[in-house]
C-alpha cells in the first residue's frame, strides 16, 4: 500500500513538471542547402543530428567543406503556449551559429562542441507557423578555438535541438546552458558528505515573484535529505541561491566497483504549486593524485587504465545517435577500461551520463589543440581568441559539473611555445578553471621538455609519448618516465596519448614496424607495441593514468596512410566498431578479470607461407590448452600480462585448425581459427 501510495506521489509530481517545464526535441523535419546555393527549391530534406562532411571528409577528401550551411524549420507556436517561456536548446552546432526566427535575428554562438541556449520567448508568433533559420559555419576562425587539429571539423547541427516551455520563473536555462543547478561538493569522506545546492532561478515576469526552491536527494526510493527556502526575485531577472545539505555515511560513488548516483530533486513552488523541476546527478566521492604513489579514489589506490575517444565513426561523423554512444561506452566497458580521455574537446552529454554510470573517470577538455607534427599554430595572442576560450572553458565547467565521473578540467593538447607563447594564457586558464570549480583538478597534454614552464601550470601534467612508433623502441617509455621523475620528482604524471597505426587488413608472419606516414601498418605490429608499453606503464605506479590513442579508428582527412586516406588507424576498434584488434583483447585480458575469454591473436594472418610459427593467446583465465588440427600442443599459465605464447608451433600443409581452451572444466572457454599454409 505504501509503495502503491508513494508511486501515485511521484505521478502527481511528474504530471504537474510535465504542465511546467517541457521538453519537445525538433530533430525531424529540417531543410538544408549550402549557402551558396540560392536558387529555390535547392534544399534537402534531412533529419538531425546532421553533418553535410560525412562523405567528403570521410573520403580522404583534404579540402572537404568548410563553409556555411543553411537549416530551417517551420515550427508552429500553440496559442496555449503564451504567457510561457520558450527556449531554444542547441546542444552541439559546429562551429558558428547564427539564429533567426522569422528572419530576425536572435543571437550568435561560437564554438563547436558547447551547448547554447536562446530565449525565443518574444521573437515568436502565436497560433501560427514560425520560420527557425540557423546559419552554420565551420570555415577556419582565427578567433575561436580550435585553431587545427588531427581530426575532421565536421560541420552542421549534428547533435539535438530542443524547444523547452516553461513558466514565467524558472531555473535559469541561460547561465551558458548550464542546468542551473550546481551540487559543490564541498567535503565528502566515508563518514559525511557536505553538498551546497546552488540553484540560479530567473524570472520572466513583469512583476517580483515570491517563491520556494525545494531540493530533495533520493537514495533510490528513499528520501535522504531534504532542505527548501523562499526567495524573491525581481521582475525580469535572475537570483542565486544556496542550500547546505549533509548526508551522513554516504554512499559512494566508487569507480567501475560501485558507480552509485544519488537523485538530486529541485523544484520551484509558487503557492504550493509545482512551478518548474529538474532531476541532476550527485556522485559522491573524493579524490586526490600522489607525486609517488599516482591516483587515489574515496581513499583507495587506483590506477587509471585509460583510452581517448572522438566523437566520430564511419558513416555519421559526428552526426551519433544515443544508441552509437552506447555502443561506444559498452566498448569500453568490456575492455575493462575505468579511465576515459574525451578528447580534444567536450562531447555529448549523454555521453558523461553514460560515463557516470558506468563508473568510467573522467578527463574533459576544452579544444585548445596544437598542430602536433603538422604546420600553423594552435595558439594566437589576440582578445577575442584569448576571450573565446575562456567562454568555452566556462561552458564545459558550468554544463557538466555535476557529472561525478569527471574529475579532470583540460586546459591545452600540444601546444608549442614557439612565436605566440600560451604559457601566461595557460595560467589565466588555470585560475578561471579554480574560479569555476575549486573541487576539481586541472591538467593538460603537453609533448614539450618536462622543463619546459607550460608543464609547471596545471595541477597535474600528461605527456604525449609515441616511442616505438614516431621513432624509438616502446621500452624506451619506461626510461622516459624513469628520468622525468627523477628530474622532477615533485611532478604528478600521467600519459595523455600513446598508441600506433594497425590496420586488420596488413597482416604479415614477423613482427616489423610500420612506416608511420606510410601505407603499411601491420597489425601485429600495433599488438607487439602496446605490451611494451603497457608493461612500462603498468610497472610504474607513480604514474597516475595512461589513455591510449585511440579506442577508436576517426576521421582525419589530411591523413594519407594505413589502408585508405583520412584514417587515422590507431585505434584499438575499426571505424565502424565491427572489428576489435589484436590489442585490443591484451587489455581485455589485462583490465577485464571478470568476463572470461580466451584469444587467439593474428587471427586475421589466414593465409601463411611459413610452416612454423609462433602461436600467442591472450585470456583472462589461470590456465590454457592449445590444440592445433586436434592435437594438444600442451597446457600453459600467462606471464605476467595475461599472455600465453607458444614458440615454433608446426602448421601442416594446408588448412590448419587452431583452437585454445580454458582448462577448468566449469565454464570454459574457448577460441578457434583456421590458417592455411601454402
Amino acid at each position: 500500500m505504501k509503495h502503491t501510495i508513494f508511486s501515485l506521489i511521484l505521478l502527481f509530481i511528474s504530471t504537474s513538471v510535465f504542465a511546467a517545464r517541457k521538453e519537445i526535441l525538433l530533430n525531424e523535419n529540417w531543410m538544408f542547402r549550402f549557402s551558396h546555393q540560392v536558387q529555390f527549391k535547392s534544399e534537402e530534406r534531412v533529419n538531425l543530428p546532421h553533418t553535410w562532411n560525412s562523405g567528403d571528409a570521410l573520403s580522404g577528401k583534404q579540402d572537404y567543406y568548410r563553409g556555411m550551411g543553411n537549416y530551417t524549420k517551420t515550427l508552429f507556436v500553440k496559442p496555449e503556449w503564451k504567457g510561457k517561456r520558450l527556449f531554444l536548446r542547441f546542444e552541439g552546432v559546429n562551429t558558428v551559429a547564427n539564429v533567426f526566427i522569422n528572419d530576425v535575428h536572435i543571437g550568435e554562438h561560437r564554438g563547436g562542441y558547447g551547448a547554447f541556449v536562446f530565449e525565443i520567448t518574444d521573437k515568436v508568433k502565436y497560433d501560427a507557423d514560425n520560420r527557425i533559420l540557423v546559419k552554420v559555419n565551420n570555415a577556419l576562425q582565427q578567433d575561436i578555438m580550435p585553431l587545427v587539429g588531427d581530426f575532421n571539423f565536421y560541420g552542421g547541427i549534428y547533435r539535438d535541438v530542443n524547444l523547452i516551455i516553461t513558466d514565467p520563473v524558472n531555473i535559469s536555462l541561460t547561465d551558458y546552458a548550464s542546468p542551473g543547478v550546481y551540487l559543490i561538493q564541498n567535503k565528502v569522506t566515508k563518514e559525511q558528505a557536505d553538498v551546497r545546492a546552488k540553484v540560479l532561478v530567473s524570472n520572466g515576469s513583469a512583476t517580483a515573484q515570491l517563491v520556494q526552491v525545494d531540493v530533495k536527494i533520493w537514495e533510490g526510493d528513499k528520501m535522504v535529505q531534504q532542505q527548501d527556502i523562499k526567495v524573491t526575485v525581481d521582475a525580469n531577472d535572475w537570483t542565486t541561491t544556496g542550500m547546505d545539505l549533509t548526508i551522513r555515511n554516504p554512499r559512494l560513488w566508487n569507480g567501475r566497483q560501485d558507480p552509485f548516483i544519488y537523485k538530486a530533486e529541485i523544484s520551484l513552488l509558487s503557492g504550493g504549486k509545482v512551478i518548474d523541476r529538474i532531476v541532476q546527478p550527485l556522485g559522491l566521492r573524493f579524490y586526490h593524485v600522489d607525486a609517488e604513489k599516482g591516483f587515489f579514489l574515496n581513499g583507495e589506490h587506483l590506477k587509471l587504465k585509460g583510452v581517448c575517444r572522438h566523437q566520430d565513426r564511419a558513416e555519421r561523423g559526428n552526426a551519433l545517435y544515443k544508441m552509437h554512444h552506447d555502443e561506444d561506452a559498452a566498448i569500453m566497458a568490456e575492455m575493462g577500461t575505468n579511465a576515459v580521455r574525451l578528447a580534444h574537446y567536450p562531447q555529448a552529454t549523454y555521453f558523461y551520463d553514460l560515463m557516470d554510470k558506468y563508473g568510467i573517470v573522467t578527463w574533459a577538455e576544452i579544444p585548445q589543440i596544437g598542430p602536433g607534427g603538422y604546420q600553423d599554430q594552435g595558439y594566437i595572442n589576440q582578445p577575442s581568441f584569448r576571450e573565446n576560450g575562456k567562454e568555452q572553458l566556462k561552458e564545459l565547467i558550468r554544463q557538466h559539473y555535476n557529472h561525478p565521473s569527471i574529475c579532470f578540467w583540460g586546459l591545452f593538447n600540444e601546444l608549442k611555445t614557439i612565436g605566440d607563447n600560451p604559457t601566461e594564457y595557460i595560467e589565466e586558464l588555470n585560475e578561471l578553471a579554480h574560479k569555476e570549480d575549486p573541487t576539481r583538478l586541472t591538467t593538460s597534454a603537453s609533448f614539450l621538455s618536462y622543463d619546459d614552464a607550460i608543464s609547471k601550470v596545471t595541477d597535474v601534467i600528461a605527456w604525449n609519448q609515441y616511442f616505438g612508433w614516431y621513432g624509438g623502441s616502446p621500452s624506451d617509455m619506461g626510461k622516459w618516465l624513469d628520468a622525468n621523475h627523477k628530474a622532477h620528482p615533485e611532478y604528478k604524471i600521467a600519459i595523455s596519448e600513446y598508441g600506433a597505426g594497425a590496420s586488420i587488413y596488413h597482416q604479415q608472419d614477423s613482427v616489423k614496424r610500420g612506416i608511420a606516414a606510410g601505407w603499411w601498418h601491420p597489425e601485429n605490429y600495433q599488438t607487439y607495441y602496446h605490451i611494451g608499453n603497457w608493461k612500462a606503464l603498468a610497472e610504474r605506479p607513480f604514474v597516475w593514468g595512461s589513455f591510449i590513442w585511440n579506442l577508436f579508428d576517426f576521421g582525419a582527412a589530411h591523413r594519407t596512410e594505413g589502408d585508405r586516406p583520412g584514417i587515422n588507424d590507431k585505434g584499438l576498434v575499426t571505424f565502424d566498431r565491427k572489428v576489435k584488434k589484436d590489442a585490443f583483447y591484451f587489455y581485455k585480458a589485462n583490465w577485464n578479470k571478470e568476463d572470461a575469454f580466451v584469444y587467439i591473436t593474428n587471427r586475421r594472418h589466414r593465409d601463411r607461407s611459413l610452416a612454423v610459427t609462433d602461436i600467442m593467446i591472450f585470456s583472462n583465465q589461470p590456465e590454457v590448452e592449445l590444440f592445433v588440427n586436434g592435437k594438444s600442443i600442451g597446457k600453459q599459465k600467462p606471464d605476467d600480462y595475461a599472455t600465453f605464447e607458444w614458440k615454433g608451433v608446426n602448421l601442416q600443409e594446408g588448412e590448419n585448425t587452431i583452437e585454445a581452451r580454458s582448462t577448468q572444466k566449469k565454464n570454459s572457454v574457448s577460441d578457434q581459427v583456421t590458417w592455411t599454409v601454402k
